[in-house]
């Protein structure tokens, strides 16, 4: 009974993995698209492309590898339950916490003044709502997942990295 729930959490995660990636890299296209100069704000649109890609390539290069792999960069045992558990939970904290902020970031009053270049580096959906003003039901349930699965993207980096940096602490 313990290998089928190793296996599914094993399933799970690459699934969730690999479309927090193309997330993240999909999340990137309209920086890309707009080269800087069309962005409501001056920005290093450069960076936030570069960020946006290197986390969604590397949640999907994780998300399709052999298992095999993982275990030996992290120098773990192939069926140790961790290497997918882990950063799995890391990817869900950071997802709710990122969802959060999306919702804030909308249900801010305009007179606060937010700073978008710090918006932009938490919720790099909040683009949308500097572009136009979508509606809260677009906001909770396209923008504010978009916004937990790119952090949710860096959670599973920060988890691989726990877990190698686990290994050397041992």
């Amino acid at each position: 009974m313990r290998a089928m729930a190793g296996r599914a959490i094993r399933i799970t995660a690459r699934i969730v993995f690999c479309v927090c990636g193309l997330i993240s890299l999909l999340t990137a296209v309209p920086y890309a698209l707009l080269r800087g100069t069309d962005l409501p704000v001056q920005s290093e649109w450069v960076l936030f492309v570069a960020g946006l890609a290197a986390v969604g390539i590397f949640s999907v290069t994780v998300s399709v590898v052999p298992r095999a792999w993982i275990a030996r960069f992290c120098k773990k045992d192939r069926d140790d339950e961790r290497l997918f558990g882990v950063p799995l939970k890391v990817l869900g904290g950071f997802a709710a916490i990122s969802y959060l902020v999306a919702i804030f970031a909308y249900f801010a009053p305009h007179t606060w003044n937010l700073n978008p270049q710090l918006m932009l580096v938490l919720c790099p959906m909040y683009l949308v709502r500097m572009t136009f003003d979508p509606s809260p039901t677009l906001v909770f349930f396209l923008l504010g997942p978009m916004n937990a699965a790119v952090y949710g993207a860096i959670g599973v980096i920060l988890g691989y990295a726990r877990l190698a940096w686990a290994r050397t602490s041992n």
